[in-house]
């Protein structure tokens, strides 16, 4: 029925981006003539470089560079024309070297993102179907895209989860000939390797898995020729894997290599690869300087410098073990990750480290969850073990002290990363919470003063004192879990007993695909139809699903404002972990507020939300003045959409059904709900209504048709459920008949009706919510945009929502 503004991920996205530029971490420039890998210069400073990938150091190697300038010389800075007509002289020595490496059929792409887009659409038929880990690298998501428009199933499963990939292997056996699992081999964020026993395993209970490994941070530091981690562990590759190595990275030149054993197949590759068939060839120098790596990985040079790096790593690994730095994964890769848990605390701690003179990078949401926020560490062989030490003593140095001024300690970190404590004492790192403030926490609105509570919240929306009472009633002791939620209420005080936080919270189970577009929400209902939880989780949301409206209050003037938004979410925290919600959600801010800053700093990323509609003055007495409010165009919808049809209804407003007349409007909102996947809930239960109807809050706005050539007798069309708060008029739901919305303009009268009984009821102003803007700002409503903050265990849903939004 309603069209939605629902969120776009890559907004999200944008403005996390924008707010680590701001913060001085990511989008820097590189100075100076010269580079030599151990240090490099960022505004002026020189600092030991421990962010690079190229971890062997090759790309600094003099044969290297002789052989790139030498192919320059002789050969020219490129050669104009596709692969698929003639190959530069250099191609085929290069190629014959790769074979040598991995001893099976080899391609050769300009990268290996144009590598994934050349060979995922020829390699997977429209008979296959895809699952994707969820950290594998963006490149092998972006290409996979493309085969959604072919109608192949693509579907993503939580991090290295087996039990998963397994359930999809099952779910796909008897639909798709081949099932492709795509993965890294290392994975570029905590260095953690995929599970290749695991895997192979899988492989050989079910043959129809086929596995496309992406090892480009696995090459060159590992494996026989260096051929990398997976080649590693595998020693040889079976016929139903495919592998991508790089020529970049650690191997020091440019471009990426697939490995393929499965002969029929590369030569399809080969023959129509999209980027290898149209796309321009590797330069003559990016195509020397990888075969004078490659002379080197074929020579027994290659494992003294494997030899180098693994001394490097094992005594970075002693060090830390040595230290309180939280390391996420423990590992023998090149690759560490140190968390802070807070971007805030992640920044802090990277501008420190750079100040010192140690360039690391950061690790931030989307490649992370945001509060998984950490410090990526790289070792090469450029790297001097006087550098590493100095490095971890700067590290043990600044994170304490970026600890104590972000407000956050060790076990919070441990507790964000799902972590065991390994029981170090808060108070060397954080500061008390300010002993100033007296927070109260209950889990009923009946143990609050109702006089205090509605001096924050009264005509706000349906969560005045009163509103919640009903609510709490409503939703307990019914038959099934979404219809049964808890409530939380936060109150924060100063030393003189005035309020400066009143919120109130429930946890539920709902919907992850809740604010998804329709198409979305409409395909996992279709699952859903046999597993009615799927995707669905326990939220502490602000506010509830039945709430619209400003539902914290907080006294934004207030001197101890910064330190009671800490205690708030300290708070929150705490009742996430009581109740094993997966998801914090604030809700109902509007676009520009000045917390936004503050929010994102502690770990929750913003979102667009549904535009608010409210009439916020009714200063009409009659019809005539009503309609001098609208706009011209306005005006003229109003006359031809709604005045015209007027006389087709009979309007009243129903205090006391009976139960067949609850039964009928129960009919009707069914009927809504069922159309309205753009706001996907559980329906609410049928208590809901029979408890309005005993409620002095409540009324049903039924909207009757009149006796007509198709009607003998007036019938009950449309109901609008309203309450108030206040001076607030609340058209809080609706249920209509969809049969006779199209030739009579149901909706569009009910919202008109509801416009005129909260003027002749004397009502200021009107609370119309979310959906179907459209139509209200027509009827003289205005819009306000609003976002929510949430905050989430992981990046799982929602990106498995966003590749099922993109399908």
């Amino acid at each position: 029925m309603a069209k939605i503004k629902h969120n776009n991920f890559l907004d999200t996205v944008d403005e996390v981006i924008t707010n680590a530029k701001e913060a001085g971490v990511v989008h820097l420039h590189a100075e100076g003539r010269k580079l030599n890998g151990r240090k490099i210069t960022i505004n002026g400073k020189s600092s030991y470089h421990f962010g690079t990938t190229g971890y062997l150091g090759l790309e600094q190697d003099e044969r290297l560079k002789a052989a790139a300038i030498d192919a320059i010389r002789q050969y020219g800075t490129q050669f104009p024309l596709s692969k698929t007509y003639i190959s530069h002289p250099l191609y085929a020595p290069l190629e014959e070297k790769l074979f040598q490496m991995y001893q099976h059929p080899i391609l050769i792409t300009k990268n290996s993102t144009l590598g994934h887009l050349a060979v995922i659409p020829t390699a997977v038929r429209d008979n296959d179907a895809v699952i994707l880990d969820h950290q594998v690298h963006w490149s092998v998501q972006s290409a996979t895209e493309i085969l959604k428009s072919r109608g192949i199933p693509v579907r993503m499963i939580r991090h290295s989860n087996m039990d998963m990939l397994e359930h999809y292997i099952k779910e796909y056996s008897n639909k798709a000939d081949k099932i492709w699992y795509m993965a890294d081999g290392v994975y570029s964020m905590y260095g953690d390797y995929a599970p290749l026993n695991d895997l192979m395993a899988l492989a050989r209970k079910y043959p129809q898995l086929h596995l496309y490994i992406d090892d480009v941070h696995g090459m060159s530091w590992k494996g026989k020729h260096g051929s990398g981690y997976v080649m590693s562990e595998l020693r040889e590759l079976p016929q139903n894997i495919l592998l991508f190595g790089t020529l970049s990275k650690t191997f020091g030149a440019s471009g990426a290599v697939l490995v393929c054993p499965d002969e029929k197949l590369h030569k399809k590759i080969k023959n129509f690869g999209g980027p290898l068939t149209f796309s321009a060839q590797l330069e003559p120098a990016s195509v020397a300087a990888a075969t004078a790596s490659a002379d080197i990985h074929l020579s027994p040079e290659i494992y003294e410098l494997q030899a180098d790096l693994e001394g490097k790593i094992r005594y970075f690994n002693q060090l830390l073990e040595s230290s309180d730095l939280p390391l996420i994964h423990r590992n023998s890769s090149p690759v560490f990750y140190i968390g802070t848990g807070l971007p805030a605390t992640g920044y802090n701690f990277v501008n420190k480290m750079m100040n010192a003179g140690f360039f690391v990078n950061l690790g931030l949401f989307p490649a992370v969850p945001v509060k998984n926020t950490g410090v990526r560490i790289t070792i090469s062989r450029h790297n001097e073990l006087g550098d590493i030490k100095a490095l971890v003593d700067a590290m043990d140095y600044h994170f304490s002290k970026a600890l104590e001024q972000t407000h956050t300690d060790l076990p919070s970190i441990y507790k964000a990363f799902g972590m065991p404590n390994p029981g170090l004492p808060n108070e060397k790192f954080a500061e008390k919470t300010n002993t100033n403030l007296h927070l109260t926490y209950t889990k009923s609105i009946k143990e609050l003063d109702k006089k205090s509570w509605n001096k924050c919240f009264l005509g706000k929306g349906t969560f005045d004192w009163d509103g919640l009472s009903f609510l709490e009633h409503v939703f307990s002791n019914n038959n099934l879990p979404e219809h049964n939620w808890n409530f939380h209420y936060i109150l924060i005080k100063d030393n003189r007993d005035k309020i400066i936080l009143a919120a109130h919270m429930t946890s539920a189970l709902l919907k992850n695909d809740m604010l998804s577009n329709a198409a979305t929400s409409k395909a996992i209902e279709d699952v859903r139809k046999q597993d009615p939880y799927y995707m669905t989780d326990i939220v502490l949301s602000m506010g509830s699903v039945f709430s619209e409206g400003d539902h914290l209050y907080v006294d934004m003037g207030h001197s101890q404002l910064v330190n009671t938004m800490r205690l708030f979410l300290e708070q929150l925290e705490e009742i996430k972990q009581q109740v094993k919600a997966k998801l914090i959600i604030l809700r109902d801010f509007n676009k520009n507020n000045d917390l936004n800053s503050f929010f994102y700093e502690q770990g929750f990323i913003a979102i667009d939300m549904p535009d608010s509609c409210e009439i916020s003055s009714i200063h009409w007495s009659n019809e005539e003045q009503y309609i001098s409010t609208l706009s011209k165009r306005s005006r003229k919808h109003f006359r031809k959409d709604v005045k015209a049809f007027e006389n087709y209804f009979k309007t009243r407003i129903v205090c006391l059904p009976t139960s067949e007349e609850i039964d009928k409007y129960y009919e009707l909102f069914e009927e809504v709900w069922s159309h309205n996947l753009g706001i996907n809930t559980f329906k609410f239960p049928k208590k809901l209504f029979s408890e309005m109807a005993k409620s002095p809050k409540w009324d049903f706005l039924v909207l009757y048709l009149r006796p007509n050539r198709t009607n003998a007798s007036e019938k009950v069309v449309g109901v609008m459920f309203v309450t108030r708060s206040g001076n607030t008029f609340i058209p809080s739901l609706v249920g209509m008949d969809y049969k006779y919305n199209e030739e009579f303009n149901i909706y569009r009268q009910l919202l008109y009706q509801t416009i005129k009984t909260a003027g002749i009821l004397k009502f200021e102003k009107i609370n119309f919510g979310f959906s179907a803007s459209f139509e209200k700002k027509k009827l003289g409503a205005s819009l306000t945009p609003k976002i929510a903050y949430i905050q989430a265990d992981d990046n799982f849903s929602l990106e498995a929502l966003d590749w099922l939004r993109k399908e």
